[in-house]
């Protein structure tokens, strides 16, 4: 038994406007509302909306033998509401066939896993019932943030309740080992360990359209050809953002003829079927545990964190925002705890990597910064005013303690100086006199005489 394992991200983060430094205290919006509907316009249009339509024709095509699997970001699924509600539509369409499976992440597409165990439950939780309420699914696998993972984070993972988590097939930790096998978590094996293809999932998502590339161009049947290289392999994992079609690979790539064709080709020339990531945790054992003490990625060649925590601007950024988790689990208020999760999604930190070599143009890809500098001069300036607003929910420090008192307080007789104020005027409406006429009186007839 042999299966492909076909998974999509979508993700699109909430960009912020350029927040200049006298902004902080004066305005807290934050957003750059026209470029985030723009975008996501753009997107919706070339990737999400055609791509959903064609998976929805394959999956009524081939009844029942092709199926996919999605994680869908809480900041995308929110954009979707505002911007473009008929992309949700087309996805709780996919939902209904019973062919697609839909997965847990991080709610805010963050790194939240690096810093707080209890604060990554509480997104994925948060995470998970925005699937179940949007696609009537409880995910059962997880797959985090950029596939950030580590034999700790699967052991966060499992004591969650997931039976199988996706992750990247790094070289580095699988050494001899192919990613085209079922593995375990090395500490907790109750948690099974999908592990990406790389090789064959960067052939779509990045080469299929380099004329340069020495095998282009790609058809379904020499990709066929290739999945089915080695008899032993038993399952092939192609993990790559959904913005692959369409937006990555334009349409005049051929990307969705492509994709329209491929299973046909797999059915007709090779025993491989389609399965979800649980129908693969289900149906196969794995073959060994895998090792992963350092904490791996999808990301750039390295396969790490660098892409975000690389250098010391990104990492005083990351550290400055989780410096604030404790103070925030005290904070009720609905605008302030919306604006920390935004605060938390990885792509802020993303924007600031200064890899321009070999990964360059990738970090480049919907940037709205110049210089990764200006992205996070522009991040700090938003956390300032943001923290100067936590202030006066959970004060810092005893002085803080002693000016919020002190801000209340003045702030209680602002509004009892109004309310007086407006007692008074009504006062002085109502006794105010009112204006009366008199008519002169007529002269007397002797008066008269006189004249």
């Amino acid at each position: 038994m042999k299966a492909i394992c076909l998974y999509f991200q979508v993700h699109q983060p909430f960009r912020y406007r350029r927040y200049r430094f006298f902004d902080i205290g004066n305005d807290h919006y934050y957003y750059d509302d026209y470029a985030n509907e723009t975008i996501l316009r753009k997107i919706a249009d070339h990737c999400y909306l055609p791509a959903n339509k064609l998976m929805l024709d394959l999956i009524k095509k081939h009844k029942g033998k092709f199926k996919i699997a999605f994680s869908i970001t809480g900041t995308a699924l929110e954009q979707f509401e505002l911007y473009a509600p008929e992309v949700l539509e087309s996805f709780q369409e996919l939902a209904k066939t019973g062919q697609v499976e839909f997965l847990a992440e991080t709610y805010s597409h963050s790194l939240v896993a690096l810093k707080s165990k209890e604060l990554f439950k509480e997104q994925v939780d948060k995470h998970s019932d925005a699937m179940e309420r949007y696609f009537g699914q409880r995910p059962t696998v997880f797959r985090n943030t950029e596939m950030v993972y580590s034999d700790e984070i699967g052991v966060a993972v499992a004591d969650m309740g997931f039976k199988a988590v996706l992750t990247e097939g790094a070289k580095h930790v699988l050494g001899w080992k192919s990613p085209n096998f079922l593995y375990c978590n090395a500490i907790n094996p109750r948690l099974k360990v999908l592990m990406r293809n790389f090789k064959l999932s960067d052939d779509i998502s990045f080469r299929f359209s380099n004329q340069g590339w020495s095998e282009y161009p790609l058809t379904t049947e020499k990709f066929v050809r290739w999945i089915s290289h080695d008899p032993k392999d038993e399952i092939i994992n192609l993990f790559m953002d959904y913005e692959t079609f369409g937006e990555h690979q334009a349409e005049e790539t051929g990307i969705f003829r492509f994709m329209e064709h491929l299973p046909d080709t797999v059915f007709k020339q090779s025993a491989f079927r389609f399965a979800t990531p649980s129908e693969i945790a289900d149906d196969f054992q794995p073959v060994s545990a895998v090792s992963v003490p350092n904490t791996i990625s999808w990301a750039d060649e390295e396969r790490d964190l660098t892409a975000w925590l690389g250098n010391e601007m990104q990492q005083e950024a990351f550290d400055k925002v989780y410096e604030l988790k404790d103070r925030m689990a005290k904070v009720d208020d609905e605008a302030l705890n919306k604006d920390w999760n935004y605060l938390q999604v990885s792509d802020h930190f993303y924007y600031m990597s200064t890899k321009f070599f070999s990964d360059g143009e990738v970090h480049n890809y919907f940037n709205p910064y110049e210089s990764p500098y200006e992205a996070f001069i522009n991040f700090m300036n938003v956390f300032g005013d943001f923290k100067l607003r936590l202030n006066t929910f959970v004060p810092e420090s005893e002085l803080e303690v002693k000016l919020a008192v002190l801000n209340k307080a003045l702030l209680e007789k602002e509004e009892k100086l109004k309310k007086y104020e407006l007692e008074i005027a009504q006062l002085q409406t109502k006794k105010k006199p009112k204006k009366t006429t008199t008519k002169p009186k007529p002269a007397s007839t002797e008066a008269k005489r006189k004249k």
